[in-house]
């Protein structure tokens, strides 16, 4: 029997490996990636243009943290000079909902954050 009281189904209760895995699948890199890669695989250099703002080294990271999580795959294309494809995983797609359903929130709802935002603002600007 466990000393932890179990949640209830309305309470939000992230663990720490859930909470870890949606810190690297959920960052503005690995959202502008994922956007880019479920249209079609792409090479380095071409997520590089389509994703300005992002850094080389950034950039990187976020696709090894996608290839390790199971979101992305990496392809060696036998080409001269040798080329790297990323494409998205079956399981990567599988995402698209979730997230699709927190942006239609995001959208739904921004008036009203914007609203508390100004007050805060104006209430800390006091």
């Amino acid at each position: 029997m466990s000393d932890t009281p179990e949640a209830s189904p309305h309470e939000l209760s992230i663990t720490p490996p859930h909470r870890e895995l949606l810190d690297q699948i959920l960052d503005k890199w690995s959202l502008a990636v994922l956007n880019e890669l479920c249209e079609r695989p792409n090479r380095f250099n071409d997520l590089r243009r389509a994703i300005p703002a992002v850094t080389q080294k950034s950039l990187t990271a976020t696709l090894r943290r996608l290839e390790r999580n199971g979101i992305i795959r990496r392809e060696l294309l036998s080409s001269r000079p040798v080329a790297v494809e990323y494409t998205i995983t079956p399981l990567g797609k599988t995402l698209r909902h979730p997230v699709d359903v927190l942006l239609a929130w995001a959208e739904e709802h921004f008036p009203e954050i914007e609203d508390a935002r100004t007050r805060f603002d104006a209430e800390s600007a006091e």
